[in-house]
């Protein structure tokens, strides 16, 4: 167990899986909480609760069909998916961190969210309210199960993504529960940078092995593709933010 662990594609796996499924509940709980604060915990309940029973039916209906897909092209497909998804991660990270697009707001989108129950007709509030829990779990969520059939099927390890990602909602729930609106309080924005990392990294390896590339030092030039694109990412945050102006006009 412990060998299996310290393998750098099983550490990547987990790490990718566990982030992306933590930052996305995070943003999935801030609508929740709108929902259980502003109208009734029952609503809450029933639209998140319902939202996981779709994303677990998505991943038992495509998993097992996706497992069965040869491995060369299941790793292709899989990695070019992981490559666009990461991309969008980084992207969004490095325009936030460089300043030139705002971080996301988890009390703004609470406040919006709770605008938007309160300005609903009074009779049907609790409809409104059990939706918006299920968009906004489901579609949170809809990211986390990509990456957990992504991840999980082109190393066959569908059932250890699966129980990563489970843990990790689990967990930031039962956090977020305890601090309850303190939840913008959380690095977000460095975790998806994070995420991003590991998505890209992954997805060129997954690409590579597709395409029949032997990558040298195998599963650990994961860890090489990480180093490489963190220090990317942060180049491009430099490059990027804006250069403060002295007061005489001289960049600073």
């Amino acid at each position: 167990m412990i060998a299996l662990v310290a393998r750098p594609d099983v550490l990547v796996l987990v790490g990718a899986v566990f982030l992306a499924a933590a930052v996305e509940m995070v943003e999935a709980l801030t609508i929740v909480l709108a929902v259980g604060q502003t109208r009734e915990w029952r609503s809450a309940l029933w639209g998140s609760g319902a939202a996981f029973v779709a994303l677990t039916a998505v991943v038992a209906t495509f998993g097992p069909a996706l497992v069965r897909v040869p491995l060369n092209d299941l790793r292709l497909v899989a990695g070019g998916v992981l490559l666009v998804f990461g991309m969008q991660w980084l992207r969004k990270a490095i325009l936030r961190s460089a300043g030139l697009v705002a971080k996301h707001d988890e009390d703004a989108a609470y406040r919006a969210a709770v605008v938007e129950i309160e300005g609903a007709p009074l009779a049907q509030r609790d409809r409104v309210a059990v939706v918006m829990a299920f968009k906004g779990v489901f579609l949170e969520g809809l990211e986390v199960v990509i990456t957990v059939l992504t991840l999980g099927t082109s190393t066959h390890r569908l059932g250890l993504a699966a129980a990563v990602a489970a843990a990790a909602v689990v967990l930031v729930g039962l956090v977020g529960m305890m601090v309850a609106r303190q939840l913008s309080r959380v690095p977000e924005n460095a975790m998806k940078t994070m995420v991003g990392t590991l998505l890209v990294s992954y997805g060129t390896f997954w690409t590579g092995e597709g395409l029949r590339v032997r990558w040298p030092g195998g599963d650990v030039m994961l860890l090489g593709f990480v180093a490489l694109y963190l220090g990317v990412t942060g180049a491009f945050v430099v490059a990027l933010r804006p250069r403060r102006v002295r007061g005489d006009g001289v960049p600073a």
